[in-house]
């Protein structure tokens, strides 16, 4: 479904990921994990569009996109849930998810596309009226999902989904994240929380210092004494 191949970005003189190569195949949950400061953010930002790459290629069905303009991204069928979330706190939430659906091809599904948010996250259908500046950061969490899924995307980019949220609100979060999954939603997810993130994907790579240094399924990436060493303190 999306191919990165030999993707370099940099900030200035100072190279964030080294010809990083990884694909996403349709229907599947891949998650990339690793340190702080690895470059995950900057990898997600390249494949939303937000960040152009100095070198490499990105192809999504078929589709060279290297070069698409950022704003064509989402066009194309591909949505990002930003790290902080980065929700129009002002905004109602029910403002916040419209926003997600501005596209006339999303737009034609809005109503649709709501009833399925909802129905994902409950506890958002008493809030629609509420500022979303006001919700708790596990109900912000949630509209930043929704807001991205009412895009009616192919394939959904999650940017550390668990960051700042309690471990039960986490785990809620990554079932949700499964469920979006399950129901034939292709999903990328860069995070920190390693054993959840292996936990739910289907197939991952560890990120280290800009350059892929493992790949392979979950629980044989878990499984080799460098990966318990440095992310499990075993």
């Amino acid at each position: 479904m999306l191919e990165v191949r030999d993707l370099q970005v940099a900030y200035g003189a100072a190279r964030a990921l080294w010809g990083v190569s990884l694909d996403v195949r349709a229907g599947e949950l891949l998650c990339v994990v690793g340190p702080n400061g690895a470059g995950k953010t900057t990898l997600i930002n390249t494949l939303a569009g937000i960040l152009r790459a100095n070198a490499g290629r990105l192809v999504f069905e078929g589709r060279d996109i290297t070069q698409l303009a950022p704003h064509r991204f989402c066009e194309a069928g591909i949505a990002v849930v930003p790290e902080g979330r980065r929700l129009f706190t002002g905004m109602s939430v029910l403002e916040n998810l419209e926003l997600g659906s501005y596209l006339p091809a999303a737009k034609a599904h809005r109503q649709e596309s709501l009833d399925s948010v909802l129905d994902l996250f409950p506890a958002l259908k008493a809030k629609l009226a509420s500022a979303a500046g006001e919700l708790s950061g596990g109900q912000q969490q949630m509209v930043a999902i929704a807001r991205a899924l009412m895009a009616r995307p192919r394939l959904l980019l999650l940017d550390e989904p668990s960051l700042g949220l309690s471990p039960l609100i986490v785990h809620d979060m990554f079932a949700a994240i499964r469920r979006i999954n399950a129901a034939g939603m292709s999903v990328l997810m860069v995070e920190q929380n390693v054993v959840m993130a292996m936990q739910v994907s289907t197939r991952a790579y560890v990120l280290e210092e800009g350059r892929i240094v493992a790949e392979g399924a979950p629980d044989d990436l878990l499984a080799r004494p460098e990966i318990q060493r440095a992310y499990l303190g075993v």
